[in-house]
């Protein structure tokens, strides 16, 4: 068990749980621009993240109701930093 967690970290790194949210990219990302994906229960959603606006893009999402999508926007505006600092070290950029 073990194992297929650290093999789904390599494949999907996780920036963040928080509020049952889990906040993470995917390893095969890097040519896109910087952007971060998030789930909670049966709710699933992408951000496109401007870095110069310090703003945020819904770019897909999947049973996202209205409380969570202002739930995750919060989160994601409140660990801006995390999330660019993380995709920069993984990413190597």
């Amino acid at each position: 068990m073990k194992f297929k967690l650290e093999l789904l970290n390599k494949i999907m790194p996780t920036v963040l749980y928080i509020s049952g949210w889990r906040l993470f990219f995917y390893s095969n990302e890097g040519a896109e621009p910087i952007h971060i994906h998030a789930q909670k229960g049966d709710m699933e959603c992408k951000f496109w993240v401007f870095v110069e606006k310090v703003d945020i893009k819904e770019a897909f999402s999947y049973n996202l109701s209205t409380t969570g999508r202002k739930e995750i926007r919060k989160i994601i505006f409140k660990n801006f930093d995390l999330i660019l600092d993380s995709w920069n070290t993984y990413f190597n950029k």
